[in-house]
């Protein structure tokens, strides 16, 4: 990433500005992210539990309202139980004599919405199923068997939106291939990060770590934004240090914090232990693909623009890391503030 040439330099500079001013916008909406989870179980023949759980995100209830086919009747008297981070409503449901089979269960003001729904349903049959709502489908229909291959697809694509719309990783990311010098190093601290966050996110997923709470995380996520805008800084001055001379030392380091990151998608869609080492292999496939992406769009925009030749002003040079530093201390605060209760 690093570039010889002066105009190449600041064209690349000005690229990466670009990528990070669509983050700092984009940030607004970005823990939304959080999907929600519905839950169903077939108990006795046409009689189902049901969990049904909306994250609550910066303080404000998701407006999305779980609505049953027709002529599913209450067993028993809805309970609701309001946690500091999701709404869950638990129900006991009799489906009539057609069950739920093949009917449309709708998330109503999921469109509005950039979440998701994860929907699992387990029959008695034995059959277990996994789909996801979007807004662009705010429903899902039960129905028929589903293969291993669907079930992978379905969290790999949840991992790939995941990765796109945790700025905060791919601003980490961003600032690290802002100090790497080379190719070579740059293979070696993208795969540091990868092997990093994929231990924690698994050992957290599958319960062999207790993660932090969120808040602890989340400020501690973009610390290590703002600690690695200061050595883009550094190195920029022509100084070193040993983050500049091994970055991959220190993207392995700070990808098992972000790795807990991660694994809070998992978690918080409370999944069955039957399926987690599918879910859990898929949705980090997932995330590895949004990553890599990425990675490849900010070097292809960086190749092109010094294909072009594109003269840029001085001080352009030194706004990228200037923008990554900032929101690196803006969510760093806000988490420190978030995790003494100070707002909601």
């Amino acid at each position: 990433m690093k570039l010889p040439e002066r105009h190449g330099v600041r064209s690349g500079a000005m690229a990466l500005l670009l990528l990070a001013q669509w983050l700092l916008a984009s940030q607004a909406w970005a823990h939304e992210s959080r999907p929600a989870y519905l839950e169903i179980k077939e108990a006795a023949a046409n009689q189902f539990s049901v969990l049904w759980r909306t994250p609550v995100l910066a303080g404000n209830q998701l407006l999305v309202k779980l609505k049953l086919p027709d002529g599913v009747t209450d067993l028993q008297p809805e309970v609701i139980q309001q946690l500091a981070d999701s709404r869950v409503e638990r129900r006991w449901i009799d489906a009539g004599p057609d069950g739920l089979a093949g009917k449309r269960i709708e998330f109503v003001g999921l469109q509005f919405t950039i979440t998701d729904v994860l929907a699992r349903i387990e029959f008695l049959d034995g059959r277990e199923l996994t789909m996801m709502a979007r807004p662009s489908q705010p429903w899902v229909r039960f129905s028929g068997s589903q293969t291993s291959f669907e079930v992978a697809a379905t969290y790999i694509k949840e991992g790939i939106r995941h990765i796109g719309l945790g700025f905060d990783h791919l601003l980490f990311v961003f600032a690290l291939l802002l100090i790497v010098k080379g190719g070579w190093m740059l293979v070696k601290t993208i795969t540091a990060f990868t092997v990093a966050h994929s231990i924690t996110l698994a050992l957290a997923t599958l319960g062999v770590l207790q993660p932090p709470p969120r808040p602890p995380i989340e400020a501690a996520i973009a610390l290590s934004i703002l600690f690695l805008a200061v050595e883009v800084l550094r190195d920029q001055r022509g100084e070193t240090s040993f983050t500049i001379r091994n970055p991959w030392i220190v993207a392995f380091i700070f990808g098992l914090l972000h790795g807990f990151g991660f694994s809070s998608v998992m978690i918080d869609a409370g999944l069955p232990r039957s399926e987690l080492p599918l879910a859990l292999f898929s949705f980090n496939v997932g995330v590895e693909i949004g990553q890599l992406i990425f990675v490849a769009v900010v070097v292809a925009v960086v190749a092109l623009c010094r294909r072009l030749r594109v003269e840029w002003p001085h001080w352009s040079l030194q706004v990228p890391v200037y923008v990554v530093g900032t929101l690196g201390a803006f969510w760093s605060v806000r988490g420190v503030v978030q995790m003494f209760g100070m707002v909601s």
